[in-house]
């Protein structure tokens, strides 16, 4: 049994996170850590954000949610035509309209996904042309048609024309071919929309002698593309797509091509996705390098390829694209200690002297390493800087992930050679990390509260009819991602059980946060005991396979000392088991930086006082926003809390209200991300020592949140209230909450459930629909799990609008949609309906108004 947990001197504490110091000199480290360095003098040009991709990413128009997307700043996405037979669902014009209204940039459209076998069915260059001029007049014709790029073949050197072949005359006449098929798709893409922007040649992988021959013909015959397309799928990349890259622009040159765009329009593996670690060695060599690049699509479409858990809740790999979206100014270079090496530590570093912030991003390797920043311009930063580091966990493709745990904030003095070295020791692989340099003022950091933690692997623990087996690796690329590698599975005997022994610095309540697997069909559950007494269930919630882990956390009382916790086969599935953590049980204040918000107008950052996040403080005027990524554990009331120089408004939901500075607001958070928006009262003032200079402006240091999400003031209503018309109707069941659910509900115009809700004040209130749905489309497909969503009409006096509901992959996992809605004092009607397909079943819709 291997515990990570470090000793520290208060056990209270302690963690099992990495443990952070700053100092002003490499010196002050570990003499065994490795180096990464960041040269804030040696720009690379402008933040692109262009690895931030993902192929089938949407799945339908609110999958993910708007509050899951729009922070990301996604640049492109790829997916299939619209009415393509390929999957059930991800449709170009479809999802382009949640895509583009949260800031989204290009869509790719595969074209041959019109097809619906895999490989794609060959018929011939005369069929393939009549699905080209459709889809050509479809995407000319859709709104922001400008933003759609056209991929009109998809792995041609596998796929239809065998470039990958060693013989070279074989090569030469399938070359030929894939040629002349290039050249009379483009030509015939061009004639009807003569602006319309090609990418190919989209390969499986970089090969040298395609590209040459390719761009050589392309050029010749006036077909070139207007963005190169190539995907990286292997371990292995990560060591050679330097070389790939560099050696594609040699071709460039070489022929007389000017630079084209570059998007790598499918990277990484299963065992790579969500993981944060795996994500920041892929991240930062096509940042460096300045190239787009799409995540892969191994499992179901609609959760940004594993990033988004459900439909809105942050896991690990979510937050570490968040913080991708947050740099700003230019990318700076960074040295690794291991360049253009598998599984090693890799990084990416923005410079922004407007915003006087450096930011690191780095992962990929566990152990000790020193992030040593140099070129440190004192007219930027001064003399000190505050340093603020925050880890990003593996939580799973399923699991849920708060806020960042911020493990340190210091202050450290600019070394007389200009450089701030910050040691960083015990990093875990799967981890990312942000390191963020900003000028430090008068005052201290509140010190970060980092509660005490251990994690047990299950395959080191004592099993009893249980199995052993390898996940994802390195020679098993696309094996799921699992912590150590391993799992223990097949624990379906009624014997079956993992005993893991573990140990605590006090006795309290501890969080057990478990990852596992269950694709039993149904919700599964495992028996819990402490020493062999005081058992409780553990109910685990379908996941899509058994290996595509979720977590679920559960409190557990335990005394000081060494102790025995088993989980047992329970009454219902079973469940592969992967790791445990145990975790002091706190209610600490997340405090979300203002300076490190999402800004719109031109506000100032002012770092004059350095107390309380340390981050200083964003000076809002007239116009002025800035927007918080707010997660929420469950569905539920928590306290926000602006910390501000004078009133600012808060805006949730579509409602507006108004906050005191320091005074708390007691507002409803829907479970995952909540886009707060922060806006100047408009009230003259302004606090001595919070920079405040204009009659409109307000000082803005942090949003804090607190709260386990409590319902108080939410009024329930369970299916059995409803009014059903049409054919749908009450079924029992024992996973609903109250034991039935509104089943055949849809499919026709008649088919109504009608709420008669009691508002106790008018305005604007969160509908939370309880829900499960397990449609799926099987096309055959070799490795794509084929869900579908299913939507329903949402009717509220006169206003309607349409609520898409995600696959929850079983007809009996409950999960919930959080609706704004706007209410009369009194009585509503709220009616659900879809008149032409099935809506999903409905297990209660809860009511709660915005502030409560």
């Amino acid at each position: 049994m291997s515990v990570t947990a470090e000793a520290q001197p208060d056990p209270a504490s302690a963690s099992a996170s990495a443990s952070v110091s700053a100092s002003a000199s490499v010196s002050a480290s570990a003499s065994a850590a490795v180096r990464l360095t960041v040269d804030l003098d040696a720009s690379e040009g402008a933040v692109m954000r262009g690895a931030n991709g993902a192929l089938y990413g949407l799945s339908d128009d609110g999958v993910p949610s708007d509050a899951a997307l729009a922070p990301l700043k996604v640049t492109s996405v790829s997916q299939k035509p619209e009415g393509g037979l390929q999957h059930p669902n991800g449709d170009a014009v479809t999802v382009s309209k949640s895509f583009l209204r949260n800031g989204g940039g290009d869509v790719l459209v595969l074209m041959q996904d019109m097809y619906q076998k895999w490989p794609y069915e060959d018929l011939g260059i005369e069929d393939y042309l009549t699905k080209v001029d459709r889809i050509t007049k479809d995407l000319a014709e859709a709104p922001d048609s400008e933003h759609f790029v056209h991929v009109p073949f998809n792995e041609p050197d596998q796929i239809w024309y065998n470039l990958g072949v060693a013989d070279q005359a074989a090569y030469e006449k399938n070359r030929d071919r894939f040629l002349r098929d290039w050249k009379t798709v483009v030509d015939r893409i061009r004639a009807i929309d003569p602006d319309a922007r090609i990418a190919g040649p989209n390969e499986s992988g970089y090969h040298t002698r395609l590209l040459t021959d390719f761009l050589a013909f392309a050029k010749r015959e006036n077909v070139l593309p207007y963005l190169t397309t190539w995907h990286e799928l292997g371990p292995d990349s990560l060591r050679d797509f330097q070389a790939h890259y560099d050696d594609y622009r040699a071709i460039e040159k070489t022929l007389g091509i000017d630079p084209l765009p570059i998007n790598i329009d499918e990277y990484a593996n299963r065992r790579d996705l969500s993981v944060p670690g795996q994500l920041a060695q892929w991240v930062s060599m096509f940042e460096r390098n300045k190239v787009y690049a799409n995540q892969a699509y191994w499992d179901a479409a609609g959760n940004l390829s594993g990033n988004v858990v459900r439909t809105n809740i942050p896991n690990g790999g979510w937050w570490f694209f968040r913080w991708y979206a947050g740099l700003t100014g230019d990318t700076v270079r960074v040295t690794p200690p291991s360049p253009n090496t598998v599984d090693s530590l890799q990084g990416l570093a923005s410079y922004d002297t407007g915003r006087r912030q450096a930011q690191v991003l780095l992962g990929g390797a566990a152990g000790d390493a020193d992030v040593v920043v140099r070129h440190v311009d004192p007219k930027v930063f001064g003399r000190t800087v505050t340093a603020t580091v925050a880890e990003a966990t593996w939580s799973g493709y399923e699991g849920a992930h708060p806020a960042p745990q911020v493990l340190k904030r210091v202050k450290a003095r600019v070394a007389a050679d200009g450089t701030v070295t910050v040691p960083l020791t015990g990093l875990h692989q799967m981890s990312a990390y942000r390191v963020v340099l900003t000028p430090a003022g008068s005052g201290t950091p509140a010190a970060a509260h980092v509660p005490w933690s251990a994690s047990y692997e299950a395959e080191e623990a004592t099993i009893t009819d249980g199995r052993v087996d390898t996940q994802g690796t390195v020679s098993n690329a696309n094996g799921y991602a699992t912590s150590g590698t391993k799992d223990v599975g097949s624990l379906n005997s009624p014997t079956s059980k993992v005993e893991f022994a573990v140990s605590v610095p006090r006795t309290d309540t501890y969080g057990l946060s478990i990852l596992y697997g269950n694709q039993s069909g149904t919700p599964s559950t495992q028996l819990l005991s402490v020493d062999g007494e005081t058992v409780t269930t553990v109910t685990y919630p379908s996941t899509e396979n058994w290996t595509y882990r979720g977590r679920r956390t559960v409190p557990v009382t335990l005394t000081e000392g060494s102790h025995t916790l088993t989980l047992a086969k329970g009454d219902t599935g079973e469940a592969t088991l992967d790791r445990v953590d145990l975790t002091a049980r706190t209610t600490p204040t997340t405090s979300y930086e203002a300076t490190l918000a999402d800004i719109s107008g031109s506000p100032a950052y002012d770092y004059r006082d350095a107390s309380g996040t340390g981050t200083g403080a964003l000076r809002l005027g007239h116009g002025d926003k800035a927007v918080f990524d707010v997660y929420a554990p469950r569905d539920g009331y928590f306290t926000l809390t602006p910390r501000a120089s004078d009133t600012v408004r808060l805006s949730l939901h579509g409602e507006t209200v108004t906050a005191r500075p320091d005074k708390a607001l007691r507002l409803y958070l829907v479970a995952g991300n909540n886009r707060v928006t922060a806006t100047s009262s408009g009230r003259a003032g302004g606090l001595e020592g919070w920079g405040g200079s204009g009659a409109s402006e307000v000082s803005l240091r942090s949003l804090d949140v607190t709260g386990s999400g409590s319902t108080r003031g939410t009024l329930t209503y369970e299916g059995a209230a409803a009014t059903l018309a049409g054919g749908a109707e009450l079924v029992d069941s024992p996973f609903a909450s109250a034991g039935s659910y509104i089943g055949r509900l849809g499919n026709s115009a008649a088919s109504t459930a009608q709420f008669r809700v009691e508002a106790p004040e008018p305005g604007r209130y969160v509908l939370v629909v309880s829900y499960a749905n397990n449609d799926r489309r099987d096309n055959g497909h070799a490795y794509n799990t084929d869900i579908v969503s299913r939507t329903a009409t949402v009717t509220v006096g006169s206003k309607s609008q349409s609520v898409t509901f995600k696959n929850t992959w079983s007809w009996d996992d409950y999960w919930t949609i959080g609706v704004p809605v706007t209410l009369a004092k009194g009585t509503n009607t709220i009616t659900f309906a879809n008149a032409s397909a099935w809506a999903p079943n409905m297990d209660k819709v809860e009511l709660a108004p915005v502030r409560g």
